[in-house]
């Protein structure tokens, strides 16, 4: 049996009106996150902790214990930005600075507050870090949206569901982090996952996209982010990995632009 394997990982859940599809997705998250951790539990070389970071007047939201709440966010989005409509988004590097410093495990996750996990998701991460690779991203199945409460998790697990392009699970190694650049960039919106790939990518020895594991799942595909009313939070996090693009194709490249991340900066060409 060779090293441990330290992995944390943190979600930011939120206070949402009734209407959010995230009402239904969170206590999911939830559970599948103790599940699989439960799942890691008896073997000693896996070791898996579960961290949820806040705002500080979401007091209200009920964690279970196998999480562990972090210090709290101070700002949002809001805070360095101008937008039409406002909206209490966290910016992925404070997400990820507390993260950071609230552990000491070898490997860092950050997935989507709806992003569901099956029960071996841990066993297969670290699989894939003792196969060497320092930073890898899972891409979620989409399962039909009619499933509404825990007690139909069995039947979520069940479904194959469909392949998604998108990104929202991510997983690197600590000792990359203290190079990464994210600007202002906030989650909740478009172009995200494009920031994370345009530091992963050029970091990591060893970068993988997992495009067709089921490993992660989301329920339905409603993709309320990329309405027009919010379309100004999605150009801020153009701009925001614009700038990171750049000064990383000059530092670590050039980048190939048919592959990632060199790809991206021809949307700014």
């Amino acid at each position: 049996m060779g090293k441990n394997t330290n992995i944390a990982h943190i979600i930011h859940p939120v206070i949402v009106p009734s209407t959010s599809d995230l009402v239904i997705a969170q206590p999911i998250t939830f559970e599948t996150m103790r599940t699989a951790r439960e799942f890691v539990s008896n073997r000693v070389d896996v070791n898996v902790e579960l961290y949820a970071v806040q705002y500080c007047d979401e007091e209200c939201i009920s964690l279970p214990g196998s999480f562990i709440r972090t210090r709290d966010l101070t700002r949002s989005v809001a805070d360095v930005g101008v937008f039409r409509k406002k909206r209490k988004l966290a910016l992925i590097k404070d997400i990820l600075d507390i993260l950071y410093a609230s552990c000491d495990a070898d490997y860092l996750i950050y997935t989507n507050v709806d992003i569901a996990l099956q029960p071996y998701f841990y066993q297969v991460v670290a699989d894939i870090i003792r196969q060497g690779h320092d930073a890898f991203i899972i891409n979620r199945r989409t399962i039909p949206g009619h499933y509404k409460s825990i007690e139909e998790i069995p039947l979520m697990y069940a479904e194959i569901g469909d392949k998604h392009p998108g990104w929202d699970c991510f997983v690197f190694g600590r000792e990359l982090y203290p190079r990464f650049r994210l600007g202002n960039a906030c989650i909740g919106t478009d172009w995200i996952g494009r920031m994370m790939i345009a530091n992963m990518v050029p970091l990591a020895k060893q970068f993988k996209v997992f495009q067709d594991l089921q490993m992660t799942f989301h329920i339905g595909d409603d993709r309320v982010w990329q309405t027009n009313e919010f379309s100004d939070y999605a150009e801020h996090n153009k701009e925001e990995c614009r700038k990171i693009l750049e000064e990383f194709d000059k530092k670590y490249g050039p980048f190939d632009r048919k592959g990632l991340p060199g790809r991206f900066l021809t949307k700014f060409t």
